[in-house]
């Protein structure tokens, strides 16, 4: 019997350590599949331009930027007029004029979740460990009925990310992202698709996204990517008028 136990035990645990492994190797697949961790270090600045569809007719044009180590900034353009939302590395700002607030206001707790997700520069896989996060592999699922290997990122927010991997390439073709807010979960899924090199880092050009269970879907056509073209960090700051009203410690 204690022979038994002992097989039992070892087999529980190296099931754990074969699990981990499998994740970190479907993680360096992924990095490699994309154009190498060098590559994508040597990006410092990431500026971002494309078409967004939401259906009916509905369209806009957006941006978004990113600057070396978590500057962030994204705009939203329609009928001459600009939303904006940026992040310093310490605190968020936004604009949001289609709702009548044409001044700077810092952005709310809940909001900080979808900040700090687009402010890490490389995504939470890459250093995922020095990030706080975890990362476990799901085996194999389906995204339309093809093959997908699934990775779980649990942030260190409490977030959740599900990345589900082309198993030929191991590149993302779907996302899928849970914000834990104030008890309640909002999941939004994208799928990814016609990937081109940029710098030699591969970056989809097609997005599809939307709520989990739901057939509405908007689409974001990529136009223009830009790897270190010049930029300021000052375009990333908080405005002066919001300066006082920071909070203690920052975001």
């Amino acid at each position: 019997m204690r022979r038994l136990l002992a097989v039992l035990v070892a087999l529980v645990c190296f099931g754990g350590w074969s699990q981990a492994q499998t994740a970190d190797e479907l993680i360096n697949r992924n990095i490699e599949a994309k154009g190498g961790l060098e590559k994508m270090k040597a990006m410092k600045t990431l500026r971002v331009e494309g078409r967004f569809d939401g259906g009916g007719g509905f369209t806009a044009i957006i941006s978004q930027e990113n600057m070396r180590p978590n500057l962030y900034r994204s705009t939203f353009t329609i009928q001459g007029m600009t939303q904006v939302e940026a992040y310093d590395g310490t605190a968020a700002w936004q604009i949001q004029p289609f709702g009548g607030h044409k001044d700077p206001e810092l952005v709310g707790e809940d909001g900080m979740h979808g900040v700090l997700i687009n402010s890490d520069f490389d995504g939470p896989l890459v250093d995922y460990k020095a990030k706080g996060n975890t990362v476990e592999y799901l085996g194999h699922d389906t995204v339309d009925g093809d093959d997908a290997l699934r990775l779980k990122v649990t942030l260190k927010n409490g977030d959740v990310v599900y990345y589900y991997l082309d198993p030929d390439t191991y590149l993302e073709i779907r996302k899928e992202t849970e914000y834990h807010i104030r008890g309640s979960v909002r999941a939004i899924v994208e799928d990814l698709g016609s990937y081109k090199p940029v710098n030699g880092v591969m970056f989809p050009y097609s997005v599809a996204s939307g709520p989990r269970n739901s057939s509405d879907r908007s689409t974001i056509t990529i136009t223009k990517v830009v790897a270190n073209g010049a930029m300021d960090s000052a375009e990333f700051a908080l405005p002066a008028s919001l300066a006082a009203k920071k909070p203690a410690g920052g975001q």
